[in-house]
């Protein structure tokens, strides 16, 4: 939604105004409303093909939009028109599901007007133009033969110059740091149209000429995308717009992207208060395992001081650049088999989990993440990209290892695969609302993962005080996150003030503090999703346990928390209590 503007003409789409009806004295409310929100999912789907191929959606894969001024205004007027038509409906007549149907779609909107009318990415992150991964996908996909998907491919290069040129009449003041990430991932994007597109041509049973037409159309896109590197390169950039959003943009996009019950100011200071309880929790078992670890040496007299110390002993215990990924696989079998010991909740062994070497054109954000099928798309694989170490030094391989040492890297893959990411998008392509398994809230996914590090070792996973110190080191990443974002793009903190915060406060690791520093310049909010979503979860759990006492079952609560899909956590905990009622 965020990286793509299409032109595509308001006359095709279903997202007419022709939808709307006053619906509010109608006794079939819910059931017109199951009807209008089909036209609206198809609507979108012609609105942003690329999204839904991602969620699963094919029947518009061969289309590339073009990025213009056009479509923008587009946008606007049919995001109008929608929120008019969502007006008349009478919200109370509606079911608790189309309620937050209701909520959520109108939040797209809302999102989309502000995203075109305050932010303006499409302005000033030139790494909002970039094909690599749609097309990737159409060759790595098995929705379809390898033949129709090439065919798709063919078609939707027709637009690759087109859409270049349309990147760069957008572009006025460019951050200095989204150029940057725009040149690294568009140019490794091009191993796509190359090496990928290759390796599947040989596979395919094309006709040769086809294959021939093919292959002269992927080198005028290849050049397409090269071209606009070199124009991002050359570009004269005199007054580059500052990479920080400002606290009223922040404010608004917070409430937008997170859609929680706290503020972006409520849960900073939350986050403040947390670091605290953190750091005592931790001097409590850095202290006892002093003599383990550092002998009779003498105990510094600074807390941070005594607990970084005591770190960097057990995150000497780590693998090695070459077996870091085989690491990483050897252990989704053991949390799989640990989560049903405990019966903590049920994990579809039908639906597959496969790690993979991070593909290039996602590189230069994040070491770790999820590539999850869309709900049309449930049996596909769900990938684990996993960043490759390949061309590090040696002393920025040990640093990061030793931030992903033997204990952390098991919270990392809980965090990723099970019973984290992988886990609840499985249980969210399976919710009986489309609209809460395509509009999946970030706050609510992210929420779940890091819950369920703090649940794994509350259930008495590898059960140890070296866990529980690196699992309480782990947990001040996701609260420091949200005091480095909002502190970034609110109160301009420097780059030395945030590594301060990372290594000093945070005990992270140089490498890994220098990649957080990029990511917090490259994005806004998206950093708060954890900590917020997990403050949610995890709070309205204890409530229940307080409230149901020794009635209170954990694999319930899990199973019917995740059945409500990636709704916000605000609404599924009023879903939630209003059926227990």
């Amino acid at each position: 939604m965020k990286k793509t503007i299409l032109s595509i003409s308001i006359a095709l789409l279903l997202f007419s105004c022709d939808k709307k009806e006053n619906t509010a004295t109608d006794a079939n409310t819910d059931k017109k409303f199951d009807a209008y929100k089909e036209y609206f999912v198809e609507g979108l789907w012609k609105l942003y093909p690329d999204w839904a191929a991602n969620k699963g959606y094919h029947k518009y894969d061969s289309v590339l939009v073009i990025p213009n001024a056009d479509f923008e205004k587009q946008v606007l007027e049919i995001s109008k028109a929608q929120l008019d038509s969502l007006s008349k409906y009478d919200l109370e007549s509606l079911s608790d599901n189309n309620k937050t149907d209701f909520y959520m779609m109108k939040n797209l909107l809302e999102s989309s007007i502000f995203s075109i009318n305050e932010i303006k990415s499409s302005e000033w992150d030139p790494s909002v133009y970039n094909v690599g991964g749609v097309f990737a996908e159409i060759l790595n996909g098995n929705y379809d033969s390898l033949d129709n998907r090439l065919r798709n491919f063919n078609l939707k290069m027709n637009n690759i110059p087109a859409y270049y040129e349309a990147a760069k009449a957008n572009i006025k003041n460019p951050t200095l740091e989204h150029t940057e990430l725009a040149i690294a991932q568009n140019l490794g994007g091009i191993s796509v149209f190359e090496v990928d597109l290759k390796t599947a041509l040989e596979k395919s049973k094309l006709p040769q000429a086809e294959k021939e037409q093919i292959v002269a159309k992927a080198k005028l896109s290849v050049k397409a995308i090269q071209d606009y590197a070199s124009w991002l390169q050359k570009l004269e950039n005199k007054t580059p717009r500052s990479f920080r959003l400002g606290k009223e943009l922040y404010a608004k996009k917070f409430d937008l992207d997170i859609q929680s019950g706290y503020s972006a100011e409520e849960i900073y200071q939350k986050a403040i208060s947390q670091k605290k309880e953190l750091h005592d929790k931790m001097f409590t078992l850095a202290d006892k395992l002093w003599s383990k670890y550092l002998g009779n040496a003498p105990k510094p007299t600074d807390k941070l001081a005594l607990i970084k110390q005591v770190i960097d002993k057990i995150s000497l215990q780590h693998t090695t650049p070459e077996k870091f990924q085989s690491e990483i696989e050897k252990q989704i079998p053991e949390l799989t088999a640990y989560v049903k010991e405990k019966d903590l909740l049920y994990i579809d062994p039908s639906k597959p989990l496969v790690v993979r070497k991070e593909p290039d054109y996602m590189a230069g954000v994040a070491g770790a993440s999820i590539s999850a099928p869309g709900p049309y798309d449930k049996n596909a694989n769900t990938y684990y990209n996993v960043g490759s170490l390949s061309g590090w030094s040696k002393e920025e391989s040990e640093s990061y290892l030793r931030e992903y040492n033997d204990y952390i890297l098991q919270i990392l893959n809980i965090h990723e695969a099970i019973p984290g990411h992988y886990t609840q998008l499985v249980y969210s392509n399976q919710s009986p609302s489309i609209i809460k398994a395509i509009l999946g809230n970030g706050a609510m996914i992210e929420g779940w993962a890091v819950y369920t590090e703090r649940m794994m070792l509350e259930s008495g996973y590898k059960n140890s005080d070296e866990m529980w110190l690196m699992y309480y080191k782990w947990n001040l990443r996701t609260v420091c996150n949200t005091i480095l974002d909002n502190s970034v793009h609110t109160r301009n903190m420097s780059k030395e003030e945030a590594l301060n915060l990372l290594t000093k406060e945070a005990f992270q690791q140089t490498a890994e503090a220098e990649g957080k520093w990029r990511r917090v310049t490259l994005s806004q909010v998206q950093l708060c999703s954890y900590f917020t979503g997990y403050t949610e979860i995890y709070d309205f759990r204890e409530e229940l346990k307080k409230e149901q006492g020794e009635a209170f079952n954990l694999k319930k609560f899990h199973e019917k928390f995740l059945s409500y899909g990636s709704a916000p956590v605000k609404y599924i905990k009023e879903l939630m209590l209003k059926d227990k009622k």
